[in-house]
């Protein structure tokens, strides 16, 4: 042992201060994180709140300082928040450009990026072509994925825009068999598979139901 000590232990002690020290950091920093992320998420809950009350033009102004200066979540969030308030503003072209910056950004997280990439390609769909929104959005459109629903959707109807009813019907099919989108889009998927000659019904009973019977139907009052 005191050998040992002799040999190795100021090496030691060295060692295991440095350890203490990078431990320490990495505290330091974990807490310094926190309360960034903290002050963060209330810069944007007020802002929120300032939306929400109609005051659009202060809970946009209050979301700049986020997407100047705040963690890759918030500034994403912070920039999806102003594309939604410039879209209500009737300024779609600032939403699109807001919509394709947080899809563009690796650092984001990525369902961020995939909200972006979609709501991105929703707002300029009347200005591109059938090919970018089918090249953009065709790897979200696949069962499986959380937002399958909202970009097979776009991606069909930008196959019927090409002329290929067979692969837009098949898409809608899919869509609507697919119980983890929702029912008011598998309803709507539904009837444009029918629409193009494609079954998308699998418990008849089941769609019966929801729809409500003949009887139901025709009952007095019935909307």
């Amino acid at each position: 042992m005191s050998n040992f000590a002799a040999n190795y232990g100021k090496q030691l002690i060295a060692a295991i201060v440095l350890c203490l020290a990078a431990f320490g950091g990495y505290l330091y920093w974990q807490s310094q994180q926190e309360a960034g992320m903290e002050r963060d998420s209330e810069a944007l809950v007020a802002a929120l709140d300032q939306i929400e009350a109609g005051n659009l033009d202060s809970g946009s102004a209050a979301l700049d300082p986020l997407i100047a200066d705040s963690n890759p979540g918030a500034e994403a969030t912070a920039r999806l928040l102003k594309a939604g308030v410039a879209l209500q503003q009737g300024n779609a072209r600032q939403a699109a450009e807001l919509f394709a910056a947080v899809a563009a950004d690796e650092d984001a997280p990525p369902a961020l990026r995939d909200i972006a990439t979609i709501r991105s390609v929703a707002t300029s769909y009347d200005t591109m072509k059938p090919a970018d929104i089918i090249a953009r959005l065709k790897p979200l459109a696949v069962p499986g994925n959380p937002f399958f629903g909202s970009a097979g959707e776009l991606v069909a109807m930008a196959y019927l825009e090409q002329g290929k009813q067979k692969e837009a019907g098949a898409l809608f099919a899919s869509i609507a068999k697919d119980e983890t989108v929702p029912e008011g889009l598998r309803s709507r998927s539904r009837q444009m598979a029918g629409l193009y000659g494609v079954d998308a019904i699998e418990d008849v009973d089941k769609v019966l139901e929801q729809l409500g019977s003949p009887q139901e139907a025709a009952a007095p009052g019935a909307q």
